[in-house]
């Protein structure tokens, strides 16, 4: 049976038992610091493209980056009717879900706090992987539920108040693309060990890319791109970078570990993002926004950490 594939684990069969939670925790930092540079790098690529195409463009190229290498290297292919029908569901979630969310937002939020907002998915997940997947919902996790989402209210009444309204519906798109991402990675935990990390991530973003790009054909017309230098530094980048490189990490780290113990980083996404937007957008944060990324992360921490046994 190739079902079950021994190809994916490759950095498993090369550190010892002691060495892998150092390899687990830098792993996991690297894809949260990879995922932070995703909002910089969409705010900048949309001053070039309409929304559906980039988003579609992002997830066509990462999947063929990953799938073309996995076929010259012969690893194996998904397996099995059930199998394909979690990696549609992924890719409708995770990619189409998400990054319809994600690049829309983008034009509406600044990218800091578009950063913070959008990891507020492991408050979903962590939900979710109760439901779903049977893993433990502590006390202390439903508080965090509660006051991470008290905190995206908190920074919804800074916003109106400090625009038109309009950050409102940046602000319900990033909640779309969180819920998206949070389905998916129930469905990634599902598929882990049943195939091959690269290939399967591969597929998922291929089949994700359809509908987005669909979308910008009915909706942005054939005009929607201008291609110049920053946009194509901005699409590779976030393409192989912050999409192919950190799903497969991603994907790989599931397979060994818990949701829930794997979005105890998740805090530190919001934080990358944030240094980013402050430094490089000049991103300015009020009161009231303050108070609200504060009561996310804590939530965050509060329904991942695991405070002894």
């Amino acid at each position: 049976m190739r079902r079950r594939t021994e190809k994916s684990p490759i950095i498993a069969q090369n550190v010892s038992r002691a060495q892998r939670p150092v390899i687990v925790v830098l792993g996991t930092v690297t894809v949260m610091f990879l995922w932070a540079i995703c909002f910089p790098l969409i705010a900048t690529g949309l001053e070039f493209s309409s929304p559906f195409y980039f988003a579609g463009m992002r997830a066509f190229i990462a999947g063929v980056s990953l799938l073309v290498p996995c076929w010259l290297l012969g690893r194996p292919a998904p397996v099995g009717i059930d199998v394909w029908i979690m990696l549609f569901v992924v890719g409708l979630t995770v990619t189409s879900m998400g990054f319809f969310g994600m690049f829309l937002a983008s034009e509406f939020i600044a990218p800091g706090l578009a950063t913070v907002l959008a990891n507020t998915q492991p408050l979903i997940a962590a939900l979710l992987a109760y439901v779903v997947l049977s893993e433990r919902l502590y006390s202390r996790s439903v508080i965090g539920i509660v006051l991470g989402f008290v905190g995206i209210i908190v920074v919804g009444l800074g916003a109106n108040n400090n625009d038109d309204g309009t950050m409102a519906v940046g602000i319900i798109y990033i909640l779309i693309g969180a819920l998206g991402v949070a389905m998916g990675n129930v469905a990634l935990k599902r598929l882990a060990g049943k195939v091959d990390v690269p290939t399967a991530m591969g597929w998922q973003l291929l089949i994700g890319s359809v509908p987005l790009l669909v979308l910008a054909g009915f909706m942005e017309g054939g005009q929607a791109v201008t291609w110049s230098v920053s946009f194509i530094l901005s699409l590779v980048t976030v393409s192989l970078l912050g999409t192919s490189v950190a799903f497969v990490l991603w994907f790989w780290l599931l397979q060994y570990n818990e949701l829930n113990r794997l979005n105890v980083f998740s805090f530190l996404t919001p934080a990358f993002g944030l240094l980013m937007g402050v430094a490089f957008f000049g991103e300015s944060i009020g009161l009231l926004e303050s108070i609200g990324i504060g009561l996310i992360i804590i939530g965050i921490l509060l329904a991942n950490v695991r405070w002894g046994r």
